[in-house]
C-alpha cells in the first residue's frame, strides 16, 4: 500500500500567498502573525510571501481568485474574521466567503487554507486568534504547507 502524506517543512522556493481582510483588524493582525510564524518555522522564505490586504471578507475571493489565476503562487492562505451581530449580515458574508474560497480551490488546483474565522462573538475571536483555543492564521498556513507537499506527491 502506497500512503501520501504531507509534511510541514518547506524548502524555501515555495510561492505563497496571504490573503487578509482589514476588517476586524485587531484579530487579523493577530491571524497573520500566527501564519508568518508557522511559514517562517516551516522554512519558508519571506522574499517568496506575498501579504494582500482587502477592505472585508467578502472581498476575499475575488483577490484569492486573481492570485491564482496569476499562476504565480503554490498556494494561498485566506484569513479574516467575520463575527455574528444582531443582523443577518453575518450569515451572508461568513456564506459567501467560504464558498467563493471554496470554489477558487477546485477550479485552480492550487490549495487555499480557509482561515476566515466565523465567529458568534468577540469572546470566541479572541480564544481563535491567539489565546487558548490556538490561531487558526497558524493552523491555516499549516495546512497550505502540507497541501503542497500532497500534491507534490499525487
Amino acid at each position: 500500500m502506497k500512503i501520501i502524506e504531507g509534511s510541514l517543512k518547506l524548502n524555501g522556493s515555495e510561492k505563497v500567498a496571504i490573503v487578509v481582510s482589514r476588517f476586524n483588524s485587531i484579530f487579523t493582525k493577530e491571524l497573520v502573525d500566527g501564519a508568518l510564524d508557522a511559514f517562517k518555522r516551516s522554512g519558508g522564505d519571506e522574499a517568496n510571501l506575498t501579504l494582500v490586504y482587502v477592505p472585508g471578507a467578502f472581498e476575499i475571493p475575488l483577490t484569492v481568485q486573481k492570485l491564482a489565476e496569476s499562476a504565480r503562487f503554490d498556494a494561498i492562505c485566506a484569513l479574516g474574521a467575520v463575527i455574528r451581530g444582531s443582523t443577518p449580515h453575518f450569515d451572508y458574508v461568513s456564506a459567501e466567503a467560504t464558498k467563493g474560497i471554496a470554489s477558487v480551490s477546485l477550479k485552480s488546483g492550487i490549495p487555499v487554507a480557509f482561515g476566515v474565522l466565523t465567529t458568534n462573538n468577540i469572546e470566541q475571536t479572541i480564544e481563535r486568534s491567539g489565546s487558548k483555543a490556538g490561531n487558526k492564521g497558524f493552523e491555516a498556513m499549516c495546512s497550505v504547507i502540507e497541501m503542497i507537499n500532497v500534491l507534490k506527491e499525487i
